[in-house]
């Protein structure tokens, strides 16, 4: 016998060809279901939150996976974290309802994605430099146009399995976290694939002027991804929160 649990952590995605399994490329999900595998003795599936894509982070990622009802939670997150490689963390295991889906069940997802306007040793791994002189402004009020679309087709990678291109953005900023860096930060009900670097991308056509606010509303309206900006880098992009009803939890 089995109960579901929601598995929490976090992983540098520098060396992982996104989340999901794939054939001949190491994924994040093909590890953590390896480690559960060698620590169980049993196979294990898990199914996230949602994908990321190649080279993209999340400070909190979450899964469920069926394990045997006399597990040691406690055991098990050390004996996870001892088998894991460095750049993955498991930080909690919850017990949650035996019909409770990591990916349908979540009610929102955060990302932050960050820039830096000035060339750093410490940050070049993680965020993306832009030019000094760009306008942060311009680009908060071209974000505030997010909240009027649920359509983001424009924004979606090409050729995708989805049924809908529709998202509902509740959250979308640009905010200095000190100094020459910048975050920013988007919530929504879903994303579409390669969505939150896309729209980044767009915006930062408005900030270096090569876009107006108008053109921005332009480029959601017409639905067309070869009018929005180029996808800008994975590596910089973060995901930091999913959230849940908490009736699903036990």
């Amino acid at each position: 016998m089995t109960q579901r649990y929601f598995i929490y952590f976090s992983y540098d995605g520098a060396a992982y060809h996104g989340w999901q399994v794939q054939p001949n490329a190491v994924t994040v999900q093909q590890m953590l279901e390896e480690a559960l595998a060698t620590i169980l003795r049993v196979p294990v599936p898990v199914v996230g939150a949602g994908r990321t894509d190649t080279g993209v982070n999340a400070e909190c990622m979450v899964a469920h996976a069926d394990l045997p009802m006399n597990v040691d939670v406690r055991q098990l997150i050390y004996k996870l974290n001892r088998i894991l490689p460095p750049d993955i963390a498991v930080s909690d295991i919850r017990r949650v309802r035996d019909d409770a889906h990591a990916r349908f069940d979540a009610i929102s997802r955060r990302y932050r994605y960050r820039v830096v306007t000035a060339k750093s040793p410490f940050a070049r791994r993680y965020a993306l430099r832009v030019m000094p002189g760009i306008d942060f402004e311009a680009m908060n009020r071209a974000a505030e146009l997010l909240y009027e679309y649920t359509d983001f087709t424009s924004f979606s990678k090409l050729h995708t399995d989805v049924k809908t291109n529709n998202c509902k953005v509740t959250y979308a900023a640009w905010h200095n976290v000190g100094g020459n860096e910048w975050v920013f930060e988007i919530e929504a009900d879903r994303f579409l694939r390669n969505m939150v670097r896309a729209i980044v991308g767009t915006l930062l056509l408005v900030g270096r002027g090569k876009m107006t606010i108008d053109g921005f509303r332009d480029v959601i309206e017409n639905k067309a991804r070869g009018e929005a900006g180029d996808s800008a880098m994975g590596e910089a992009l973060f995901l930091v929160d999913v959230k849940y009803p908490n009736e699903i939890y036990l």
